[in-house]
């Protein structure tokens, strides 16, 4: 499968997993807008969410798929079939322990993550209640993690990146069947949360099976492998959750503000439909892709797969940016307001995120630069400049807060993942690990220049249509879909038009190689 075509593939399926998110989220605002109970349930998410995209999703597959890859390139499938195993039966061991000490301990979990809660305990209580329905997803959606991990190596991206899928689909269940007839709303939403987790585990088991895959618990070993797959996942810990971290910083902060976790938590499940349907899928691939080349010796072809790694994100990434910096209040009022959510609510949300479309390009890179660390079993370099970040985003977001308030710490994250993709691309550079070749040099000033005219068209097409966007719902989301149409379709005329893309890439894209 051709790289264009298995990015594709994991694009779709999260496509289509970040649809019914939005649909999900649609849901949740109509019917607990950005009061309390909504507070509380987005803060019992960014628990398990954060430990999946450190340990499990993030550190975790940047690690064992080399050695994994590696594994089965040099040696054959029964050692790397051994290894992963060894490495199943320590995941759960420890993560078994970790969950039986984070229920014990979730008041101060809470107090870390969200200190500001403590001047409300209604709300204090509830975040650690939903917390503790919540953070038993961390163990099923780990376990999952690796068998994603095992999959991607072995080039079957599907089922991985339609795991996702379930947990929305369930969550939406819940909201349509079952949350309107009670007032215990988030503990509703909590509970299906960790159902799903358990679906999406027995998903992967059925999908590793397909594949002559299956897994049986051992004796937990700390083998020499094993050990070696620890030592590379301490420094990708932060190195490859950079982000999550500094959103875990702003949830802090914006704790001691009422409701302003609710407008970081839905600019963010906006902005992170192109960054998860570009970004993810393009980690994904290219990961294993660049680690299959250096293994094998093809220095050459691996460069060639980082540049055609990043242009695929930059194309994407750049226009999406555009787009919601120029009109984050009409995505915002379609999707959002609505039911428990009111204007002001939206106006503050789409403030947010205006500012996080600044940062769109820089949060998507990571997910194309760090690959080309990874493979090479480089974790300690991402992590270094993770740290410089992070450091960055916390002084930022402090001072930002106070002069203008929630939009600071989105300001913050932003400037902070500019600075970690500058860090990352200079030493690649230097290291002669990555060299944008002629192709990305001769397009990149044509994606900029397609987005900015799509970008200038729907400021005027927002303004022409601003009645039809203030009026009923159904002609609020015409409008809508008009708008996104319209730009998706004139970038597109443009970048044919200017050579930015051809023809047969998209072809290749869509079709077996």
């Amino acid at each position: 499968m051709s790289l264009l075509r298995s990015i594709a593939t994991v694009g779709g399926y999260t496509s289509a997993s970040r649809v019914l998110g939005f649909f999900r989220d649609i849901l949740i605002a109509r019917l607990m807008g950005t009061g309390l109970e909504a507070d509380a349930f987005f803060v019992s998410q960014r628990l398990p969410n954060l430990f999946r995209s450190l340990f499990a999703e993030g550190a975790f597959n940047a690690a064992f798929v080399p050695l994994y890859g590696g594994s089965l390139e040099s040696r054959g499938p029964e050692p790397a079939h051994r290894f992963s195993e060894d490495v199943l039966s320590v995941m759960m061991t420890v993560l078994l322990a970790f969950t039986a000490i984070a229920q014990a301990g979730m008041p101060w979990l809470i107090y870390l993550l969200a200190g500001g809660f403590a001047s409300d305990p209604v709300k204090f209580a509830l975040a650690v209640l939903l917390s503790q329905i919540t953070f038993p997803y961390l163990l099923f959606v780990s376990l999952t993690a690796l068998q994603g991990g095992i999959l991607n190596t072995l080039h079957r991206y599907g089922h991985a990146a339609a795991a996702p899928i379930l947990l929305n689909i369930v969550m939406i269940a819940a909201l349509v069947f079952v949350a309107p007839f009670t007032s215990r709303h988030g503990e509703v939403l909590a509970s299906a949360m960790t159902v799903a987790g358990v679906g999406q585990l027995m998903w992967m088991a059925f999908a590793c099976h397909r594949a002559g895959i299956d897994l049986h618990l051992r004796w937990p070993r700390l083998t020499p492998e094993v050990r070696r797959l620890l030592r590379l996942m301490v420094p990708g810990v932060i190195g490859s959750g950079v982000m999550q971290i500094n959103l875990v910083i702003g949830t802090q902060i914006a704790s001691w503000q009422s409701s302003a976790v609710s407008y970081l938590y839905y600019a963010d499940r906006i902005y992170q439909l192109p960054l998860a349907v570009i970004a993810t899928a393009a980690g994904v691939v290219l990961l294993p892709e660049l680690t299959r080349r250096l293994r094998s010796g093809q220095a050459d072809l691996a460069m060639a797969a980082a540049n055609r790694g990043i242009e695929f994100v930059l194309l994407l990434t750049i226009p999406a940016a555009v787009a919601l910096m120029v009109i984050p209040g009409p995505i915002v009022s379609v999707l959002f307001e609505r039911g428990a959510m009111a204007a002001t609510d939206s106006q503050a949300i789409a403030r947010v995120l205006g500012i996080y479309g600044l940062g769109l390009p820089a949060f998507a890179m990571v997910k194309a630069l760090t690959p080309s660390y990874y493979a090479r079993e480089d974790t300690t370099t991402p992590f270094r400049f993770a740290i410089v970040s992070m450091l960055a985003n916390t002084v930022l977001s402090v001072v930002l807060f106070l002069v203008i308030g929630f939009a600071g710490i989105a300001l913050a994250t932003v400037l902070a993942s500019w600075l970690n993709i500058t860090l990352l691309y200079r030493r690649l550079q230097r290291r002669k690990e990555l060299t944008i070749d002629a192709r990305l040099r001769g397009r990149l000033p044509r994606i900029v220049l397609c987005s900015v005219i799509m970008g200038g068209t729907l400021w005027l097409a927002a303004g022409a249509l601003s009645d039809a966007l203030g009026g009923t719902l159904v002609v609020k989301i015409g409008a809508l879909a008009l708008l996104v149409a319209g730009g998706i379709a004139m970038f597109g005329g443009l970048a044919l038009m200017l050579g930015v893309i051809q023809r047969v890439d998209v072809s290749r894209a869509f079709r077996r190689g």
